[in-house]
């Protein structure tokens, strides 16, 4: 499914309103001046607050689990608006998908 190249100053959020950080490896291709996100970067997750009773269990960090199909950046595709993820704990629990909020409008990818 088409929608723009998500990117590293893009805003995404788990699904209790943690903030995703992406740490690319990618320095070569710039959509909106930043580095494009790529399904091979990574993504952590601060400020989960979920909790399950009295244990904590926060979102950590993101697995993208549908990038593009034909847009790539040095080899790896990159992850879209429409991407499909999962946000996972520390101890791998499926916590729920991302919602990418705000991106960069221009760049558009399949």
């Amino acid at each position: 499914m088409p929608g723009p190249i998500f990117h590293v100053g893009a805003t995404a959020i788990c699904p209790h309103g943690g903030q995703v950080q992406t740490i690319s490896s990618n320095a070569r291709v710039l959509v909106g001046g930043m580095p494009a996100a790529t399904f091979a970067d990574t993504y952590l997750v601060a400020g989960c607050v979920f909790a399950v009773g009295p244990k904590p269990q926060p979102c950590v960090r993101v697995q993208w689990l549908v990038p593009a199909v034909r847009v790539m950046v040095m080899g790896q595709p990159v992850i879209l608006q429409t991407s499909t993820g999962l946000c996972l704990s520390a101890e791998q629990i499926p916590q729920g998908p991302p919602s990418v909020l705000v991106t960069q409008p221009r760049v558009v990818g399949t």
